[in-house]
């Protein structure tokens, strides 16, 4: 009898401290490190209007933070080209059509060079911090004899907050 008067004793005690509302739980608790910023710009690219039927090139690309500090690292993908085609392109400062010079030095991009299918792809890791703001675009032009043509362009959308 004594142990079941201990053990309703104990019962009652542990269900009294489990729901007591004075004691308190901490609140679960998030700091800025645990957010993940969206930190990259897209593109879609594609040929100009003025070269319908000739070239119909398109593609994408993206500009992010490189895993090195102060550095950014651009990708660039494009498709229906002609194989074989070694074509020079940039990131530039401001729209398509509206040319403000090329971002991070034009020594960092490496000609994209097309395959048999008619797909390339290139990467160039620019020794600048990535942007936050500002416009930009991605040039593809139609070869280094022919720099001022361009054969696929397309505007960078900036990170959302």
């Amino acid at each position: 009898m004594r142990s079941a008067r201990l053990l309703t004793l104990a019962a009652i005690a542990f269900a009294v401290w489990g729901c007591n509302p004075f004691h308190h739980q901490r609140a679960v608790e998030v700091s800025n490190g645990d957010v993940n910023l969206n930190s990259r710009w897209h593109a879609n690219l594609a040929s100009p209007a003025d070269l319908a039927g000739a070239v119909q090139m398109k593609g994408s690309a993206s500009m992010a933070p490189s895993a090195t500090s102060g550095k950014t690292t651009v990708s660039l993908d494009v498709s229906n080209a002609s194989p074989g085609g070694v074509h020079p392109w940039a990131v530039h400062r401001g729209k398509c059509g509206a040319d403000n010079g090329v971002f991070g030095g034009i020594e960092a991009y490496q000609p994209v060079t097309i395959e048999g299918d008619g797909h390339g792809s290139a990467v160039a890791t620019l020794p600048v911090e990535t942007p936050t703001v500002g416009s930009f675009f991605v040039s593809v032009r139609a070869s280094a004899a022919n720099p001022e043509t361009v054969v696929a362009c397309g505007n960078l959308a900036p990170p959302t907050p």
